[in-house]
């Protein structure tokens, strides 16, 4: 197993472990998507994470066809709802959105990097970070070799 997909097992394994913890302190009431600042600072993430895909060749190329407005938008959804945010996410599941496309871990690998990458920018705070990496760590068998 390479280093990340051991690191991306690991934050999900974190997430799903926080996630299941009694509250311990006021901040810990709040929920993922509060302590992320919002859809604000998850179009921000997205908009980032975009610019960071389209600038990395291991992957770029599966974004070709990608209507960047569209992708955007239903990124931010989907991690709004998945954080606990307001939104709700319409698009299809993540198997059958990724059926016929035979990703890659490698590429899957590629796209968690970019996601840190994205996140650190906005400097977001450890704990969110592998929450966030973690719940997208989860979605790793529906994503990949399909």
């Amino acid at each position: 197993m390479s280093h990340l997909a051991k690191v991306v097992s690991r934050f999900a394994l974190v997430g799903l472990t926080v996630l299941s913890l009694p509250s311990f302190a006021d901040g810990m009431q709040k929920n993922l998507y509060d302590r992320l600042g919002g859809k604000p600072a998850l179009n921000a993430v997205v908009g980032e994470l975009w610019s960071v895909v389209a600038a990395d060749s291991r992957i770029n190329g599966r974004f070709a066809h990608t209507k960047p407005e569209v992708f955007g938008a239903q990124l931010v959804d989907f991690l709004c709802q998945a954080s606990g945010g307001p939104c709700q996410y319409t698009g299809h599941d993540m198997k059958s959105a990724h059926t016929g496309m035979m990703l890659t871990d490698a590429e899957f690998n590629a796209l968690a990097e970019d996601t840190i990458k994205a996140l650190d920018k906005f400097k977001v705070p450890a704990r969110e970070k592998d929450e966030v990496i973690g719940m997208l760590g989860s979605l790793k068998g529906d994503v990949i070799n399909h």
